[in-house]
């Protein structure tokens, strides 16, 4: 399966799994899912290097453990992107942000295993 496409699945999945937290609002829209999905994987794909090579020290310092904040900061930058094209998805502070951030590399993480390309690394 194309690696594109594959990551846009696991993020809509991960993001329909952390709208059902509380302090994140979504307006039972499956489109908005999938318009949501697609910009966090651009926002993955440009914001997370930068904000990675940013905050350097800090995860360093930290044992990686800012990496966690980063991730907050991209699913609420992924709300804000997503509210100004009139998704209906707002992420209402820092830590229901945290929470919703620390689900999707959860679901990211265990989907990526899952649905990982069998023929990878083979030839």
């Amino acid at each position: 399966m194309n690696k594109f496409l594959l990551r846009w699945v696991i993020n809509c999945l991960a993001i329909f799994a952390a709208v059902h937290l509380p302090g994140i609002h979504w307006v039972n829209d499956w489109i908005s899912i999938l318009v949501l999905g697609l910009i966090l994987v651009f926002v993955n794909a440009l914001v997370r290097p930068l904000a990675k090579f940013v905050g350097c020290l800090p995860i360093i310092l930290t044992l990686g453990l800012f990496t966690l904040v980063i991730n907050a900061f991209l699913f609420w930058l992924t709300g804000v992107i997503g509210n100004s094209f009139g998704m209906g998805y707002t992420v209402d502070g820092f830590w229901p942000a945290f929470l919703g951030g620390l689900v999707v590399s959860v679901v990211s993480l265990v989907m990526g295993i899952i649905l990982r390309d069998p023929l990878k690394g083979k030839r």
